[in-house]
């Protein structure tokens, strides 16, 4: 009967609480958070591991509700990485910690899907708050840099869209109309938007964005537009 009911107090653990998935450079760092979160019974560790080629898969491999990486690790992350692993299944979040109060970095982390950006200061509770908070649907952030993300939104609204390198664009292939089309689709157009702006059909916008998706081997138009980003603000 006690097995039983160890069992039944394991399961009910497992269900509830936060699963996580941890990449972590630093072996001694990866252990201690490790420890940490599983002697809080609020989560489950699901993976712990170093970024290496088998990072993803390890990772693709589990179920999990929050990765959790550090900055050393984000810093070698491959294109898309983060926002492929999230996509595998709904309701995935991310969350950095160690970071740089960095405004760039901080926008790629946004634009790869990230819900959580914690700096260098930042304690093991303040690591456990914000993937509590972040699974339950809020993003968290340092004030300074949300100021940064308000003043790039308002920024790019302003000037009517993303600012292409003309360099990158001929780079990656894309004419003028498919540059005009990109810098629309990073502001949130739908196809009908984007017609009605450009003066084209929907059938014709969406032939545009498929055409754009296949010569940036993207799997999504969000993909597309985070390629174009993340090498605009390399190349800039």
């Amino acid at each position: 009967m006690v097995p039983e009911i160890m069992k039944l107090q394991k399961d009910s653990r497992t269900s509830t609480s936060i699963k996580l998935f941890l990449i972590i450079e630093n072996r001694m760092l990866r252990e201690a958070m490790s420890a940490i979160f599983r002697q809080n019974s609020d989560f489950t560790v699901a993976g712990s591991v170093r970024h290496s080629e088998l990072a993803y898969k390890q990772a693709a491999s589990c179920q999990w509700d929050v990765l959790l990486a550090d900055q050393a690790s984000a810093a070698i992350f491959p294109r898309n990485f983060v926002g492929d692993l999230l996509g595998l299944t709904p309701g995935r979040k991310a969350v950095l910690f160690g970071m740089d109060d960095d405004s760039d970095v901080f926008l790629r982390a946004i634009r790869s899907g990230v819900s959580g950006y914690l700096l260098g200061e930042a304690s093991a509770e303040d690591a456990m708050t914000a993937v509590q908070r972040v699974n339950a649907g809020e993003a968290v952030c340092p004030p300074v840099l949300c100021h940064h993300l308000f003043q790039f939104v308002a920024r790019s609204t302003r000037e009517g869209g993303m600012i292409l390198n003309q360099r990158l664009c001929n780079e990656l292939g894309l004419t003028p109309r498919q540059q005009q089309l990109v810098a629309l689709l990073a502001r949130g157009f739908t196809n009908k938007e984007i017609a009605g702006s450009m003066r084209l059909s929907e059938f014709t916008v969406k032939n545009h964005v498929h055409r754009i998706m296949r010569q940036l081997n993207a799997q999504s138009r969000y993909a597309a537009v985070q390629t174009v980003c993340e090498q605009n603000l390399v190349a800039s």
